[in-house]
């Protein structure tokens, strides 16, 4: 849904951004500024800082910053839109609403319908649970050592007996079989008629990113009843398992920078209430590609955390596999001597589990590891065969440094000679059409250079032309946000097409028409933007760290030779482009000129 410019910004200037953000973390005013410590990233020294002037925050340590929209934004990870809806509804703006056809408008309705049937299901389950029938479910709970705040906050509930209440209960609330049966709630038979899907178990509402809830799981209670262990609710309308995790409700917001994967609904409780409120788990199905692309638009770090018995294993290995092809990484947690994060916290504690964390393991070292298994390592013939299935694996990295890293931590681990582990990777990438993508390095099909890759050595790299210039135009603009009266001293020689990063040259041309206009406002510049990670680029060009100078001599020459730098930069970058674009060498001949006057120039700060 598309806003217009005018209804954007009215909804940000009635959010008053140091408001919004104290309403998710605590500020500590600090001069004009209020601070606190990132809640984007760890740190122990606050480095977040709100401007309520300009109306922009800014994190000096990880370099997020935008306005109050991008703050909701990546705190609430959604989507513009939706922040936007989230602070239109704080400060009681009323947005335009979408216009649906007919027939998208009847599918919305019917979408709507069938959600609010399992909210009351999930009430009518709630409220169950704290009945004397409900006694043999609250006891397993209190087994597995839940709070009530725990309970309450999943919606944990209880399917009696007899499934006919349940359904008294949702005809009481308007709705009829056909809504029940459609939400997977029942079965209707011709001779039996409707029949509820959960009774006598212990029920875990399935909740999506949004806490609606779109399913259902259930535990049953009685050894002797016959069923599966645990029950999903069937994929309906609204009801898709390949793309939707348990517990990714609350995880999207957790501040850990990771995704802990579970195997179960206890598992992702169990670690909610030891603090760990990334964890989700897949449900009642093997993780998937929908799964991960999921995860992967809050986090590209994810943890294992599956059963350590061999079906654990062989999970773990194919969402590695997974995880891989979305581009993620992966690690595993070591819960031995549990069998799951469950287990293992309420016999060792979450200081324990903390430290599985930090120490675990590299994805692609497990996977050898668990190769390893397969092999007789003391018959050489099957020592050999492993390497080759190393090798095989190594392949499969198309990049360059990747491949080497890894090959050099494989051949420390397992004592093979890292030349003889690289030859072997080479000729199996021959023989298996190349790295990665099937496209083999050309020096290593036409002869091994012998030459080995060194991994983990930190190197001085000396900034190239064009992050040069992005520094000189970003401290211009930050400079004249501090002071727009000097734009009338420099607009004779600065133009936005000076800014030569299309982001840049964007803000430049707003930025300068605000102050012509006396309006410059560094929040609503932003507003340009509807992709976070562009905001965040755009609020960066308003607080770049300028020179700490004593003198205003000493500021002047900074502040000159920031202008220089800009116009140099422009001047070679049309130059470059003048050989087949008219207009760039229009510009060459007027940049030159300028660039002349400037250096002779002396501008005063006053």
């Amino acid at each position: 849904m598309y806003y217009p410019e005018e209804l954007v910004e009215e909804v940000r200037q009635k959010n008053d951004i140091v408001d919004v953000v104290s309403s998710y973390i605590r500020l500590e005013k600090k001069g004009s500024n209020y601070m606190c410590c990132c809640p984007f990233h760890g740190e122990k020294t606050p480095s977040f800082s709100v401007n309520r002037g300009r109306q922009i925050y800014k994190c000096f340590g990880c370099g997020e910053g935008g306005n109050v929209v991008t703050f909701v934004m990546k705190y609430e990870n959604c989507t513009f839109q939706e922040a936007l809806k989230i602070l239109a509804e704080k400060a009681g703006v009323e947005l335009p609403q979408a216009e649906y056809s007919e027939e998208a408008r009847r599918k919305e309705n019917r979408r709507q319908r069938l959600l609010e049937v399992n909210k009351e299901a999930a009430k009518f389950y709630f409220y169950q649970l704290r009945t004397e029938r409900g006694a043999q479910a609250k006891d397993y709970l209190d087994k597995r050592r839940l709070s009530d705040e725990t309970r309450k906050n999943f919606g944990l509930g209880y399917a009696p007996i007899q499934g006919g209440e349940l359904l008294a209960y949702l005809h009481q609330k308007g709705f009829d079989d056909a809504d029940i049966r459609d939400v997977g709630l029942a079965k209707i038979d011709e001779r039996r008629g409707t029949n509820t899907l959960f009774w006598n178990r212990v029920m875990f509402p399935i909740q999506d990113i949004n806490h609606r809830v779109i399913g259902f799981g259930g535990r049953i209670m009685g050894e002797s009843d016959s069923g599966p262990k645990y029950l999903n609710s069937p994929e309906t309308e609204i009801f898709d398992k390949s793309r939707n995790l348990y517990g990714m409700n609350y995880a999207r917001t957790s501040r850990s920078g990771n995704i802990i994967l579970c195997e179960g609904y206890m598992d992702v409780i169990s670690m909610h209430q030891a603090g760990f409120t990334q964890a989700v788990a897949s449900l009642g199905t093997a993780f998937t590609m929908g799964q991960a692309g999921l995860i992967k638009k809050y986090t590209r770090d994810v943890l294992l955390a599956y059963d350590s018995d061999g079906a654990g294993v062989k999970a773990a290995l194919r969402a590695i596999r997974i995880l891989r092809g979305a581009g993620m990484s992966g690690k595993i947690i070591n819960m031995t001597p549990y069998k799951d994060p469950d287990e293992f916290i309420k016999n060792l504690g979450k200081e324990a589990f903390q430290e599985r964390i930090e120490d675990a393991e590299n994805s692609f070292l497990f996977e050898i590891r668990m190769l390893e298994r397969d092999f007789n390592m003391d018959d050489p013939e099957e020592k050999t065969n492993f390497h080759n299935q190393i090798a095989r694996r190594l392949c499969d990295f198309g990049e360059d440094v990747e491949r080497e890293n890894y090959l050099e931590a494989v051949a420390e681990k397992y004592h093979i000679g890292f030349e003889n582990l690289r030859k072997l990777v080479v000729n199996m990438a021959a023989k298996t059409g190349g790295y990665g993508n099937g496209s083999l390095a050309e020096n290593d099909i036409r002869g091994y250079s012998g030459l080995r890759a060194k991994s983990g050595i930190k190197s001085r790299v000396k900034n190239t032309p064009e992050e040069n210039a992005k520094k000189a135009q970003r401290l211009l603009l930050t400079w004249l946000c501090d002071a727009p009266q000097l734009y009338a001293k420099i607009k004779r020689y600065i133009t936005p097409e000076d800014f030569t990063i299309e982001m840049y040259g964007k803000v430049a041309e707003r930025m300068f028409e605000d102050i012509e206009n006396n309006c410059l406002n560094p929040a609503s510049l932003i507003n340009m933007f509807t992709e976070e990670k562009e905001q965040s680029e755009a609020a960066s060009l308003f607080t770049t760290k300028l020179p700490q100078l004593e003198s205003e001599q000493e500021q002047e020459k900074a502040f000159h030779d920031i202008l220089v730098n800009v116009k140099k930069n422009s001047f070679e970058y049309y130059s470059a482009r003048s050989g087949v674009d008219i207009s760039a060498l229009n510009k060459v001949i007027e940049g030159k000129k300028a660039l002349e006057e400037l250096s002779k120039t002396h501008i005063s700060l006053n």
